[in-house]
């Protein structure tokens, strides 16, 4: 059976290798190579392009970017079962798929990108696996070494739809929250297109979306780890007036501070009134 890009067909190369996906890992695998393909095409052009990405799996979406022209790949995965898959994509590709076995959590992807980029373009395209997606956005948003703009062009990664709402979500919507603050300060966020439960292998209980995320080049200039503090505080006990919730940080004297009416609860602040709140502490 023909495939789009000349490989044999994922379920054929899986049941070979007898990988299956494991709830333990995170992993549900994508086996549909149009919708692959949709995912990395939403990433923009990819020529030139070095794609960081995470648990590649069997290889669904890593196939799909090397199609669609990417410079390289460098991918990080903590299963070893997949790498003979991954080899087999490498050899088909030569010198365009890099296969780093490790945990995403622990890797440093800005020092990485400086030595495998060459100086050129980064792009993070990932179907994250669910258990670790959000801890690596925050990761790349927020970097140890405080660098901005960082070192990637732009996120396209998948998550439960769930987080794909507090993420891109703004003030009054019920999604939003500290992953709604922290990416609309720093990013321009929106969802792409949503993957039904039956799309994957096995399907899991929740629907899934793809987001994409641009840097902005110049957020409001504010400590991070200050307003980390603040929106945990106020998040933390959202239902609460701001005068309530945010005791800890200073309550009703921070509040009028940065002239924010200390009856307010977290859920209607924009984020420019929470970099504001986070500059007065």
């Amino acid at each position: 059976m023909a495939t789009l890009d000349g490989l044999p067909p994922l379920r054929e190369v899986i049941q070979r290798h007898g990988l299956d996906a494991r709830k333990a890992l995170g992993q549900n695998f994508l086996f549909d190579l149009n919708l692959t393909q949709k995912i990395a095409r939403s990433a923009g052009s990819l020529q030139g392009v070095t794609v960081f990405e995470v648990g590649p799996g069997p290889g669904g979406l890593t196939r799909a970017i090397l199609a669609l022209g990417a410079k390289k790949v460098v991918a990080v995965e903590r299963d070893a079962r997949a790498l003979p898959v991954l080899a087999e994509v490498s050899d088909f590709y030569p010198g365009r798929l890099e296969v780093i076995e490790g945990d995403a959590l622990k890797i440093d992807f800005a020092t990485l990108a400086a030595e495998k980029a060459e100086g050129g373009p980064v792009k993070i395209i990932a179907n994250l696996p669910y258990n670790v997606g959000t801890q690596l956005l925050l990761n790349w948003l927020l970097p140890e070494d405080g660098q901005w703009p960082p070192f990637w062009e732009s996120l396209t990664l998948m998550f439960q739809k769930e987080v794909g709402l507090r993420i891109v979500a703004d003030e009054e919507d019920n999604h939003y929250g500290r992953l709604g603050v922290l990416c609309g300060w720093r990013t321009d966020a929106h969802m792409v297109f949503d993957v039904p439960p039956q799309a994957f292998t096995p399907p899991p209980k929740v629907t899934s979306t793809v987001v994409h995320l641009t840097p902005r080049a110049n957020p409001l200039p504010c400590d991070v780890g200050k307003l980390e503090r603040i929106t945990h505080a106020a998040f933390g006990q959202r239902r609460k007036m701001l005068r309530q919730s945010l005791k800890s940080v200073g309550g009703e004297l921070l509040l009028n501070k940065a002239e924010i009416d200390p009856q307010r609860r977290a859920e209607t602040l924009s984020v420019e009134e929470f970099v504001r709140l986070a500059n007065c502490l």
